[in-house]
């Protein structure tokens, strides 16, 4: 079996995590899921070394706490959620702020090209960041923090920890994210992203891990986690899991309706 990317023991944040345990392996596509307030954000950041937190993670074997900055930039990247734009510097330029110093320009310049053509931003490479709009300067960042960490200019990065990634994005730019993610893993990537639709969830993720009031309350296979038994307690209110398409759906309603679960559930 292969080591473990990331391994978190018994992690603590006063107010925010309590006694989190988990681990992200090599190639994992993990869907962070929860209700507003869960502790999901914490978490991310924990694991990313920007939050301080009782307990152990380690990355790549090594405690978290030893790596230095420009040593960690190298092996994980890290989206947090949406900010505004801080400057009034073209897209470029930003994106050159993520580049792995090591990469030669060419490779800087084919990667970039890559990503900026999947995510619909080539055209927006010369605009100033404050002329963005929401989705456009979304897509900036994920530009950027997923050249920080792809293979051909970063082959020794190992983990991409992305908060509500699809914020602001369309239907056709949620596919194309979903297709990069897709190539990351598929190459070894560990990836863990924050996500609040729950369909898109079952449907994309290979494993989940559900928090609730700062704890990980259930974690595994997403047909697993993602099923009425485990959701309906944490949201607080009802779900149904149907067929259509040959894919799972969940549905969820509020309590009132007169339909049982076993009328719907047709997912076993």
């Amino acid at each position: 079996m292969a080591q473990a990317l990331v391994e978190c023991c018994q992690i603590s944040v006063a107010r925010r995590l309590q006694q989190v345990s988990a681990q992200v392996s090599p190639g994992q596509l993990i869907h962070l899921i929860g209700p507003n307030g869960a502790g999901k954000s914490s978490l991310l950041a924990s694991l990313a070394g920007l939050l301080r937190c009782e307990g152990d993670i380690t990355l790549l074997g090594k405690p978290l706490s030893q790596w230095g900055g420009a040593e960690l930039a190298q092996r994980r990247a890290y989206l947090r959620q949406q900010v505004a734009p801080y400057a009034a510097m073209p897209v470029f330029q930003y994106l050159a702020l993520h580049q792995p110093p090591s990469a030669a320009e060419p490779q800087i310049d084919r990667a970039v090209g890559y990503l900026a053509d999947a995510l619909s931003l080539t055209d927006k490479l010369d605009r100033p960041l404050n002329h963005l709009s929401g989705g456009e300067w979304q897509r900036a960042r994920l530009v950027a923090v997923l050249l920080q960490v792809w293979p051909t200019v970063n082959p020794g990065a190992r983990l991409l920890l992305l908060d509500e990634p699809a914020a602001s994005l369309d239907i056709a730019q949620r596919v194309a994210l979903d297709a990069l993610l897709n190539e990351l893993t598929r190459g070894g990537m560990g990836i863990v992203v924050c996500a609040h639709d729950l369909n898109h969830t079952l449907q994309q993720a290979q494993e989940v891990w559900l928090m609730a009031a700062g704890r990980l309350v259930a974690q595994g296979p997403a047909r697993q986690v993602m099923c009425p038994a485990e959701l309906s307690p944490v949201f607080g209110v009802g779900f149904t899991l149907l067929e259509a398409g040959d894919r799972p759906w969940l549905l969820a309603f509020d309590g009132q309706q007169t339909n049982t679960l076993a009328d719907y559930n047709t997912f076993q």
